[in-house]
């Protein structure tokens, strides 16, 4: 086999994985739309498809499910986009300084900064889901599954805090997961910036004070 027949495979081969990868992002992306324009039970794998332009068999081949679909969405918008979803999380540039910060306040307060940008992005996604949810048996265990990542994300954010030893000594790591995963859910964020009419910049400061009150404590 000669080197310029390799070159060609190795080529083709890249450009393969390139375009099954743009493919990800083109249908997280119209989906995205389409659960935000018309709700879950509405927009169905054929619409999808066809919004895209690809195959239906393309979709349950990347999620394997419509909710298998929706998740990815979700998460995606937690990412801050398609184009950033299959970036790991450590290397995400917020994520990736609030890592890199020494100081545990400021580290605490970058990662306040990110909830309301996340709750911007996937609030209306979730909102359907969860209304969707009390009714329907699949989407009440998507929801369940979709708030265990978010618990799983949040307590690697704890977790950190616990290895640096600055987590409240009277505060188990469990329960610091119990904390960070009630005051940053959409529940809350809700109860304050839709009904009560807080700003995202007052909820962001509430956010910075409670979790640095109850993870770090006051000293």
């Amino acid at each position: 086999m000669t080197e310029d027949v390799k070159t060609a495979r190795r080529y083709d081969s890249r450009r393969r994985q390139e375009q099954a990868a743009q493919t990800r992002r083109d249908l997280l992306a119209g989906a995205g739309t389409l659960f935000r324009q018309r709700g879950y039970a509405a927009t169905s794998i054929p619409l999808i498809a066809s919004e895209v332009g690809v195959a239906v068999e393309t979709i349950y081949r990347n999620f394997g499910s419509k909710a298998g679909l929706f998740k990815a969405v979700v998460e995606a918008a937690v990412a801050g986009g398609s184009e950033r979803a299959d970036i790991p999380v450590e290397q995400r540039p917020a994520i990736k300084a609030l890592i890199e910060e020494p100081d545990p306040r400021r580290q605490v307060a970058m990662y306040a900064a990110t909830q309301p940008g996340i709750h911007r992005r996937s609030g209306p996604l979730l909102r359907a889901l969860r209304g969707a949810a009390a009714t329907d048996p699949e989407l009440a265990q998507l929801w369940e599954q979709i708030e265990a990542s978010r618990r799983v994300g949040q307590g690697r954010f704890v977790g950190m805090l616990a290895g640096r030893g600055v987590l409240r000594d009277d505060l188990s790591v469990e329960e610091g997961c119990d904390v960070a995963w009630t005051l940053c859910s959409l529940a809350v964020h809700d109860l304050l910036v839709e009904d009560r009419r807080w700003s995202s910049e007052r909820y962001q400061d509430w956010l910075t004070d409670s979790l640095t009150r109850e993870l770090l404590g006051e000293g």
